[in-house]
C-alpha cells in the first residue's frame, strides 16, 4: 500500500500518493518558476491551482478517492507545461485555430453585467451581443408581461458567477489549460492598464487633478494661518501670565499681599511669605528660604514670557548660555531648599507631652454640664491660613496662634469627676518637645456643676508650630453623669459610647457613665439629677 499524503489545493483538501505529490509538486515548482513571483504571476498561479482543484474533484465524485499519479499525469496533460507552450509561441495563432473548442459552460459574467450579469453570461454561451440579448429580455417583460423578469431572477440565482479565469474561459467555450489561463489574465491586466492610462490622459482626469491641487492649497493655506493665530494666542498668554504672575508673587513675597489676587493663570496669595515661614522654620532660614522659594517659582515665569514673546514677535535668539544658566541656579535653588527644609523637619523628629490633671471639688455632682466658654477672639482679624486645627488672628497688633483642642469622656477609676489636659507637640529633642507643650496655654473654669472650656488653646508669644496639640479627657465615675450642652460639637471627638453615637447626635442630650459605658440617659431622668449647688467658681 502506497503512502498517502494530505494536501490542499485552492481551499479543498485532497489526499495524494506520495509518487503523485512529488510529481505535482515539481509540476506546480515548475509554473511558479516560470511565472515568477510578481502580483500578475500570482495570481496566474492561483487560477491554474484552483483548475487543478475542480478536475481533481470531478474525478474524485464527491468520494474519498485517493489521488494517484495517473490523476496528476492526465492534469498536466489537459493543462499542459511551460515547455510546451514555450515551443509554440512563434505558431499561436495556428495553435488556437486548429485546437478543438471545448464544451461552454453557463456562467453569470461579472465583468459585463448590469444587474447580475446572465446577460453577460448568456451572450458568451451562445456567442452573442449581451445588449441584444438585454433588449430580448425587455421586450419580453412587456410581451409576457412580467413572467420574463421572473426567468431573469431564476437564472440570476441558479446559474453560477465565474469567478476564476478557469471559469470565465469555459464561459467562452476555451480550454482551461496554463497557456490559455495566462493569456486570459494578460489581456486582463493589459485592458486595465489601457483603460488607467486612458483616463490618465484624458481632460477629465485633468481638471480634477488641478481641482485636487487647489483645494489642497486652500486646506493648506487655512490651516496655516489657524495654527499661525493659535500660535500667537498661545504666546499672549503665556505672557501676561508671566508678567502678572512675577507681579504677583513679588508682591506676595515682599508686602504680603498680592494686588492680582484672584485674577486667571497668575500668582496671587494673599500671604506674607516671610512672616507666615516665621511660624514653622528658625529665623536665621527664613530669608535663604524666600531667595530660594522665588528663584524657584520666578525663572519658570521669566521663561514663559521669555517663551510668549519669541511666539508672538517672531525674533531669533541663540542665547543658549543663558538658558543652561537659568536652569542651573533654578536646580541650585532646589537642592538648596531641599537641604534647608530637611534641616528644618529635624524640629519634628521627637515628640513629648504635658498632663494635667484635676480633681472636681464637688463630690456630691451627679451632673456636669459641658459647655464652651465665650471665644474672645472671634471678632479679631485672621490671617489667610489654616494648618492642622491652627489659625493665626490679629491682637492689638500682634499676631497669636491659636489652636482646636480634642475633648473626649472616660469611666473615673475612683468616685470624682476628673479633668485631664495632655498638651503635646514636637521638638528636635524629647527634652525640647516637652518644653515646647509645656508651653501652651489652655484654660477652662468649673462653675457650680458646669465645666466652661475655652475653644482654643494658644502658643507662647514667638512660639513656632510644632504639630502642637491639646487633649481633653472628661473622666467620669460609675452612676453619675455629664450633659453635653450644643456647643461642644466644636470640641469634642469620637467619644465612645454604648449605642456608638456620633459626636454630632450626642450634644444636648445627658450621658451616664455604667459598668458597659457611656449611656445615653432619658430625659425626665435628667431632668432630675441636675440640682441646683452652692456657687463655687474656679479658673484651672
Amino acid at each position: 500500500m502506497k503512502k498517502t499524503f494530505t494536501i490542499n489545493i485552492s481551499g479543498t483538501v485532497f489526499h495524494i500518493e506520495e509518487d503523485a505529490y512529488e510529481i505535482l509538486q515539481k509540476y506546480l515548482v515548475n509554473l511558479k518558476n516560470h511565472f515568477g513571483a510578481n502580483e500578475e504571476g500570482k495570481e496566474i498561479l492561483s487560477d491554474i491551482e484552483a483548475r487543478i482543484a475542480e478536475i481533481f474533484t470531478e474525478k474524485s465524485d464527491d468520494e474519498k478517492k485517493v489521488v494517484t499519479i495517473d490523476w496528476v499525469n492526465q492534469v498536466i496533460e489537459t493543462m499542459g507545461t511551460p515547455e510546451d507552450f514555450a515551443e509554440e509561441e512563434g505558431e499561436e495563432e495556428e495553435v488556437y485555430v486548429t485546437s478543438p473548442k471545448r464544451k461552454r459552460r453557463l456562467y453569470r459574467d461579472p465583468e459585463r453585467r448590469v444587474l447580475g450579469g446572465v446577460s453577460g453570461g448568456l451572450g458568451a454561451y451562445f456567442n452573442m451581443d449581451p445588449v441584444i440579448l438585454r433588449i430580448i429580455f425587455v421586450v419580453l417583460f412587456f410581451v409576457t408581461t412580467g413572467a420574463a423578469l421572473l426567468a431573469y431572477i431564476v437564472l440570476w440565482i441558479a446559474v453560477p458567477k465565474a469567478r476564476t479565469t478557469a471559469q470565465r474561459l469555459e464561459m467562452r467555450g476555451e480550454e482551461a489549460t496554463v497557456k490559455n489561463i495566462e493569456k486570459s489574465i494578460r489581456e486582463e491586466v493589459n485592458e486595465v492598464k489601457k483603460s488607467y492610462h486612458k483616463f490618465k490622459n484624458s481632460d477629465t482626469y485633468a481638471k480634477g487633478k488641478k481641482s485636487m491641487e487647489g483645494a489642497g492649497d486652500v486646506t493648506y493655506n487655512v490651516f496655516k494661518l489657524i495654527l499661525k493665530v493659535a500660535v500667537v494666542i498661545i504666546g499672549v498668554i503665556l505672557i501676561l501670565s508671566g508678567f502678572f504672575g512675577l507681579l504677583g508673587m513679588i508682591s506676595s513675597l515682599a508686602i504680603g499681599q498680592s494686588f492680582v489676587q484672584g485674577w486667571p493663570l497668575v500668582w496671587g496669595p494673599e500671604i506674607h511669605f516671610p512672616d507666615f515661614f516665621n511660624y514653622f522654620v528658625e529665623p536665621g532660614t527664613v530669608t535663604f528660604g524666600m531667595i530660594a522659594v522665588g528663584l524657584l517659582a520666578g525663572i519658570p515665569l521669566l521663561a514663559m514670557l521669555y517663551i510668549g514673546s519669541k511666539l508672538v514677535f517672531r525674533y531669533k535668539s541663540n542665547n543658549t548660555a543663558i538658558g543652561l544658566s537659568m536652569v542651573g541656579v533654578w536646580l541650585i535653588a532646589l537642592v538648596s531648599l531641599v537641604v534647608v527644609s530637611a534641616s528644618q523637619l529635624g524640629n519634628f523628629k521627637d515628640q513629648g507631652s504635658a498632663v494635667i490633671s484635676n480633681t472636681l471639688p464637688c463630690d456630691s455632682c451627679q451632673t456636669y454640664t459641658l459647655d464652651m466658654a465665650e471665644d474672645k477672639y472671634e471678632n479679631y482679624a485672621e490671617l489667610d491660613w489654616d494648618l492642622n486645627n491652627l489659625k493665626a488672628v490679629v491682637v492689638n497688633g500682634d499676631e497669636v496662634i491659636l489652636g482646636k483642642p480634642k475633648l473626649d469622656v472616660e469611666k473615673s477609676g475612683g468616685d470624682s469627676f476628673v479633668v485631664s489636659v495632655k498638651k503635646s507637640s514636637r521638638g528636635r529633642t524629647r527634652g525640647e518637645a516637652r518644653e515646647y507643650a509645656s508651653d501652651i496655654i489652655y484654660n477652662y473654669q468649673v462653675n457650680d456643676s458646669t465645666l466652661l472650656f475655652d475653644p482654643w488653646f494658644l502658643l507662647e508669644e514667638d512660639g513656632k508650630w510644632r504639630d502642637q496639640e491639646v487633649q481633653i479627657t472628661i473622666k467620669v465615675p460609675e452612676g453619675k453623669a455629664i450633659h453635653l450642652s450644643e456647643e461642644m460639637i466644636e470640641i469634642i471627638y469620637d467619644i465612645e459610647n454604648v449605642s456608638n453615637t456620633w459626636d454630632g447626635d450626642m450634644v444636648g442630650k445627658t450621658w451616664e457613665m455604667k459598668p458597659e459605658g457611656l449611656t445615653m440617659k432619658e430625659l425626665s431622668e435628667s431632668t432630675e439629677d441636675r440640682k441646683e449647688l452652692p456657687e463655687n467658681t474656679e479658673e484651672l
